[in-house]
C-alpha cells in the first residue's frame, strides 16, 4: 500500500492525498442508515488530467475508486463497499463557461449547486438552473448521475434531462466527451441528433465513469416568484387536483406535502404552488387561473387556500432549509427516506402506505410528493426521521424502508437513488433480458470492476 501512497502523491501531491484514520472515518460512511466501511485512502484532483492519472492507476493495480461529491445523497451511495479510494471531487469547482443566449452553463465536476446559484445572480441575474432542496454544497455532478429533481422539475424534468454534455474519464483512464461538445466548442445537446450516449453515465451512480465536466440547461429567471397552499383532508381527491393543476401548463413547482407534526398539519394534505412572472398582470393572471382551477374543491368545501402570510418567505427559500428541521423533531438529527418515482394517480396507495409502515415500526414521518415532467410521474418521498444515538431507532427506520422498496416494485415504482441492497431487489425485478443488457454495459465500460465496486453489481 506504500507504493500505492507513493504514487498518489506524484500525482497529487502531499496536500491531495489522505490516509490517516481520521478522514478515512469520516469518508467511511453518509447521514443515511447505512453501515460504514473504510476507504485506504482519499484523494482530492483540481483537473480532469489528474483525475485520468488517478482512475489508470486503479485500473492497472485493481483497487476500487468512489467518485464524491458532497456525500449527502443520505443512500450510501459513497460509502465505499469495497474499500480503495475515495475521489473527493470538490476542488475541481470551476465554472467553465455560461452561454447566455443559448442558455447553457458548463461547470467541472465538483462544483456546487450553491456556487453556481451565486456565479448566475452576480453575473447572469436573467438566468437560473433547477435547484434541489439539498444543502448548497451538493455537487451538480452528483445530482444529475442519480436523476436528481429540483425547482423546474415540474415543468422541465428530471434535473439530468437538462444535461446538456459531459465529460468523463472511463474505467480504463480514457477521456471521452459525450453529445454535442465531442463534435464541437458548444455544449448545447447531450445527444440528440446524435445517438444519446449520456445513459451511459446518467443513473448509473458513478459505476461506469468519473463526471469531470458537466453542461446544463439555464431557464429564465423570472422578476417574481410567489406561493400558494392548498389543503385538503381527502387523499383520495390529490391525482384529480393535480391533473388539473398540471392542466394549467403555467405553474412552476408542485409539492404535496403530510406530516402529523406540528399539530396544525396532522390530518390534512397541503399542496405547494409556485408560480412566477415578470410584472404583477403576470403574477396575478396566473393565480387568478389558479383559484379558478380550485374553486370547485372549495364550494364542495373539500378544500381551501390557506394564508401563507407567516411561512411565505420560508417557502419561497432556495433551497428550502425548512425540509431539514424535520430531522431534529425526535432529536439526534436522522433523516432518510425512500423516494420511488410513481404516477400521480398512486398518491393515495403511498400515502396509506407511509402511515401504516409508521405505526408498524413505531417511526415519526413525513410524507412529499414532487410533480416530474407535467406530471407525468412524481417522486413520492416517504421519509422517517430518527435520533443517530438510538440504534434499535435506526434499525427499525431501515427495515420501513426495506419494506416500502419492496412494496414499490410490488406497485410498479421505480426506487430512486437505491442503495446497494435496494439496486439488488430492482435486478432481481428486472426481465433478464434487460438485466443482460446492463452486465453487458459494466462489462465493458469497466472491466476490471473498480467503479464504485457493489453498486448496480449485475453479476
Amino acid at each position: 500500500m506504500s507504493d500505492i501512497l507513493n504514487s498518489l502523491i506524484e500525482i497529487l501531491g502531499k496536500r491531495g492525498v489522505s490516509n490517516s484514520p481520521e478522514e478515512l472515518w469520516y469518508y467511511s460512511m453518509d447521514p443515511g442508515v447505512l453501515d460504514p466501511h473504510l476507504p485506504e485512502f482519499v484523494v482530492a484532483p483540481k483537473t480532469t488530467e489528474e483525475v485520468q492519472k488517478i482512475v489508470r492507476l486503479a485500473n492497472r493495480e485493481k483497487i476500487p475508486i468512489v467518485p464524491m461529491g458532497n456525500g449527502m445523497s443520505l443512500t450510501g451511495l459513497v460509502i465505499p463497499l469495497k474499500g480503495g479510494i475515495v475521489m473527493d471531487m470538490k476542488r475541481m469547482n470551476k465554472i467553465v463557461e455560461v452561454n447566455p443566449v443559448a442558455r447553457y452553463v458548463v461547470v467541472e465536476g465538483g462544483t456546487s449547486q450553491g456556487m453556481l446559484k451565486a456565479y448566475l445572480q452576480e453575473h447572469h441575474p436573467g438566468l437560473r438552473h433547477s435547484l434541489p432542496d439539498a444543502p448548497a454544497a451538493t455537487t451538480i455532478a452528483a445530482n444529475v448521475s442519480l436523476h436528481g429533481q429540483g425547482r423546474l422539475t415540474q415543468q422541465y424534468g428530471f434535473n439530468s434531462d437538462m444535461v446538456t454534455g459531459l465529460e468523463v474519464v472511463l474505467p480504463t483512464g480514457e477521456i471521452c466527451r459525450i453529445g454535442s461538445p465531442s463534435v464541437g466548442p458548444y455544449w448545447f445537446s447531450k445527444g440528440p441528433s446524435l445517438p444519446d450516449l449520456s445513459g451511459l453515465f446518467l443513473g448509473w451512480l458513478g459505476t461506469t465513469g468519473v463526471i469531470t465536466k458537466v453542461g446544463l440547461m439555464l431557464y429564465p429567471n423570472k422578476k417574481i416568484r410567489d406561493v400558494e397552499l392548498f389543503v385538503t383532508d381527502r387523499a383520495d381527491l390529490i391525482p384529480e387536483m393535480l391533473y388539473r393543476l398540471t392542466h394549467l401548463e403555467m405553474l412552476e413547482d408542485i409539492n404535496v406535502w403530510f406530516q402529523p407534526k406540528p399539530l396544525m398539519f396532522e390530518d390534512n394534505f397541503h399542496i405547494t404552488i409556485y408560480f412566477a412572472g415578470d410584472d404583477d398582470e403576470e403574477i396575478e393572471f396566473k393565480r387568478k387561473k389558479l383559484w379558478n382551477t380550485m374553486q370547485g374543491y372549495i364550494d364542495s368545501r373539500d378544500g381551501g387556500f390557506m394564508s401563507v402570510q407567516y411561512i411565505k418567505a420560508s417557502l419561497l427559500e432556495m433551497p428550502q432549509r425548512s425540509i431539514a428541521d424535520f430531522a431534529d423533531v425526535p432529536k439526534g438529527g436522522g433523516f432518510e427516506y425512500s423516494g420511488p418515482i410513481v404516477t400521480i394517480d398512486r398518491f393515495p396507495l403511498y400515502a396509506a402506505k407511509l402511515v401504516e409502515l409508521a405505526r408498524k415500526y413505531r417511526l415519526l414521518y413525513a410524507g412529499a410528493a414532487r410533480l416530474i415532467s407535467g406530471g407525468h410521474m412524481m417522486m413520492f418521498a416517504i421519509s422517517f426521521a430518527f435520533n443517530r444515538d438510538d440504534r434499535d431507532m435506526m434499525r427499525r427506520v431501515k427495515e420501513a424502508l426495506e419494506e416500502a422498496t419492496e412494496f414499490a416494485l410490488a406497485e410498479g415504482g421505480i426506487p430512486w437513488k437505491p442503495n446497494f441492497a435496494e439496486q439488488r431487489m430492482i435486478l432481481d425485478k428486472m426481465e433478464p433480458a434487460t438485466r443482460s443488457l446492463y452486465r453487458m454495459i459494466k462489462k465493458n465500460l469497466d472491466p476490471q470492476g473498480i467503479m464504485n465496486p457493489g453498486n448496480w453489481e449485475v453479476n
